[in-house]
């Protein structure tokens, strides 16, 4: 056989292997979620009517974790796209390098959205809160605030928190007296954390941790906790879906933003952008608001809403009264070292 016609067959060999390489990598946008009641909202207004507008997605669902996209992104073979992530989230897959920088002209412009959900690597999802909640059926002697929920002889019964020191320390340091808007005063010193974890001691074999956003409401619905720690929106959707007669307390709520990022190195940036342009619609995310009781980020949404749904949402006034925002500056510097000292208090 001649040279010519070795290399002839090695070039047509060669590109028929790039050519299924490349069709091996080819794959759908793929979005990354919270689960649960949330993401069955989000499946309903944002996941099944973007697919009928023409562009082929998946969805999953995740527990949260930058290790968890810091091991996807480096790893080289991501088969995620868009993810909804927490504050700290945001902030330090940003500092990293984890995402696109986000290109606001092709989402409908940075003044389109309120200020806290604009990002250099991301776009605001939703506002939410940290409530708590409780089965209005079973407690006839409702619950005012975090001191209560520590309060085991005036309401008996087990208790739910979300394990880990985020959130878990804001609240036992609100239970033991300290008024919201001075809780990260006191947890950026040494003898408030003490304090915190003094007062985890009172309720500590009274305690069932959650992970999953989807957990506490089931744990109330069973009867395994007469009161827990919950997302507002959860609530608002066993109400709503599963005609559950739960209550939440908004005095002390500590509210965040979770934003939509899209993951460095995506194949699919030009779907993912298509997508955060359908979601951040003030027409679609006020469905979502419909749907589950969250604040959004588009500016233009609350006015599509009537004034029963926004009673409900995080961002009413009155519900914003007593409440904190999640403070993203402290947990950076300072989650490693107390979830350190929170693993270690947890296994004692």
């Amino acid at each position: 056989m001649s040279k010519k016609k070795v290399a002839l067959g090695f070039v047509a060999t060669f590109t028929a292997l790039t050519a299924l390489a490349s069709a091996a990598s080819a794959r759908d946008l793929t979005v990354v979620s919270w689960g649960g009641a949330y993401q069955d909202v989000q499946k309903k207004v944002y996941f099944g009517p973007f697919k009928e507008s023409g562009t082929p997605m998946n969805d999953e669902s995740w527990d949260g974790g930058v290790g968890v996209l810091r091991a996807k992104v480096q790893g080289g073979a991501s088969t995620w796209d868009v993810v909804q992530v927490e504050s700290e989230e945001l902030a330090l897959g940003c500092d990293e390098g984890l995402y696109e920088k986000m290109n606001f002209s092709k989402i409908g412009g940075e003044d389109s959205y309120l200020p806290s959900t604009v990002n250099a690597c991301g776009v605001g999802a939703i506002v939410y809160d940290f409530v708590l909640g409780y089965d209005k059926d079973k407690l006839k002697d409702a619950p005012k605030s975090w001191a209560d929920f520590f309060d085991t002889k005036k309401i008996p019964g087990k208790r739910g928190l979300r394990q880990g020191a985020k959130t878990t320390l804001e609240i036992a340091l609100m239970a033991d007296g300290v008024a919201p808007a001075d809780v990260y005063k006191v947890l950026g010193t040494e003898a408030g954390i003490d304090r915190a974890f003094k007062k985890l001691d009172t309720i500590k074999n009274d305690i069932v941790w959650w992970k999953a956003g989807a957990q506490p409401p089931q744990l109330l619905a069973s009867g395994e906790v007469a009161m827990t720690s919950v997302y507002n929106g959860r609530i608002d959707a066993a109400n709503k879906n599963e005609k559950k007669n739960f209550g939440m307390v908004w005095n002390g709520a500590l509210y965040t933003v979770d934003s939509w990022v899209i993951l460095k190195g995506s194949p699919n940036v030009d779907a993912a952008y298509k997508f955060l342009n359908f979601v951040g619609k003030p027409e679609n995310q006020a469905k979502l608001s419909e749907g589950i009781a969250y604040g959004t980020s588009n500016k233009k949404a609350p006015s599509l809403l009537q004034k029963a749904v926004l009673a409900d949402l995080p961002t009413a006034p009155d519900n914003m009264k007593n409440a904190i925002e999640i403070n993203t500056d402290f947990w950076l510097e300072n989650i490693d070292r107390l979830t350190e000292r929170f693993n270690k208090w947890a296994a004692k």
